[in-house]
């Protein structure tokens, strides 16, 4: 005798259940929200598309076209070379050098051939959309190793408890004791010093690395002694689960909502701290493609008639973090139970 089954029922998809959620609901609801998250994807797009917005010349020297074996700026239109794509995944550090247009230390007005002017004889434009580049990539290099090291440690720190915590705990009290910028500042001055020919990306991400993963093992630790204590945990441990399994696998998915929110907001922030790095002149080399330098062109011309060499790095500046932080705030909100 031959049963038929009933067939089964079609399970919701995960990306319909994620986007029907409340939080991702509420989200959506938040019209600031939306607004910066839009001026969030603005900047992604400009830094994705950077090579196309502000393309490399040869008037200006050509290094960038050159190492790119690109022989005339508009081939780098062309998916057929192979410079397109490395433009795109793989620039090399040439083309992050601004263009100089000119050794005149009086900044000039915008012109077709510098659509934001000039200051210090660079191009304001290019220096603009190749440093959205290297803001992002420094915001996300360094709040994605802060976020690992703060949830590594902070998980330890709140799921054994003991002597173990109250060592992390005294530790992160003698970084909390200094101030982030200074702590910053010391860790870049004698990195540069003891490594006087290293990458400038290096001492910067390792100096914010190690100021800012205590914010996040503290807020890990406090969301860690909530959860472990739950049934679901005390069901796992009865079943024979080890303690990094407790830990990778039941503690931390469930402790992550409260600190990703930070981290967001966290990407916000990190590039206004790395151009005031560069405005003292601790960040990269005079030239980098970095919007602190631009500012720091900027400061001997702070005049109305020079308008220009403040007015559109502040712009970039300050929307790029008011992006952030907007949909950072609303993000919080939407996935804080007590909103709810």
């Amino acid at each position: 005798m031959t049963t038929i089954s009933a067939p089964p029922q079609r399970r919701e998809s995960r990306l319909k259940g994620f986007l029907t959620s409340r939080p991702v609901m509420k989200l959506r609801r938040n019209k600031l929200a939306m607004f910066g998250l839009v001026i969030v994807l603005v900047f992604v797009l400009i830094a994705f598309f950077a090579p196309f917005i502000a393309r490399p010349s040869t008037e200006a020297g050509g290094n960038c076209l050159r190492d790119l074996n690109l022989s005339s700026p508009n081939q780098i239109y062309n998916p057929a070379n192979s410079g397109f794509w490395r433009a795109l995944f793989a620039a090399p550090p040439s083309c992050y050098s601004i263009e100089r247009e000119s050794f005149a230390p009086n900044p000039t007005p915008p012109s077709p051939q510098a659509y934001f002017g000039t200051s210090q004889g660079y191009d304001i434009f290019y220096g603009l959309i190749w440093g959205t580049r290297t803001m992002f990539k420094l915001a996300l290099i360094i709040v994605s190793i802060t976020l690992v090291v703060g949830i590594i440690i902070g998980a330890i720190s709140g799921f054994y408890g003991g002597w173990i915590d109250n060592l992390i705990q005294r530790f992160i009290d003698v970084i909390f004791a200094l101030p982030g910028l200074v702590l910053t500042i010391i860790l870049v001055t004698f990195l540069r010093a003891r490594n006087p020919g290293v990458d400038p990306l290096f001492p910067i991400i390792v100096a914010y690395t190690v100021a800012g993963w205590a914010s996040y093992a503290r807020i890990v630790r406090g969301e860690v002694l909530r959860t472990r204590q739950l049934e679901y945990v005390d069901a796992a441990r009865s079943l024979g689960a080890r303690d990094w399994r407790l830990i990778l696998k039941h503690v931390v998915p469930n402790s992550l909502a409260s600190v990703i929110t930070i981290a967001v907001l966290d990407l916000g922030t990190i590039p206004l701290s790395v151009a005031a790095l560069s405005f003292l002149g601790l960040g990269f080399p005079t030239g980098y493609a970095e919007w602190g330098q631009l500012v720091d062109f900027a400061r001997a011309w702070l005049q109305p008639q020079f308008w220009w060499v403040m007015v559109y790095p502040a712009a970039f500046i300050i929307l790029f973090s008011l992006g952030f932080n907007l949909f950072g705030d609303a993000l919080r909100d939407a996935y804080d139970p007590k909103s709810r």
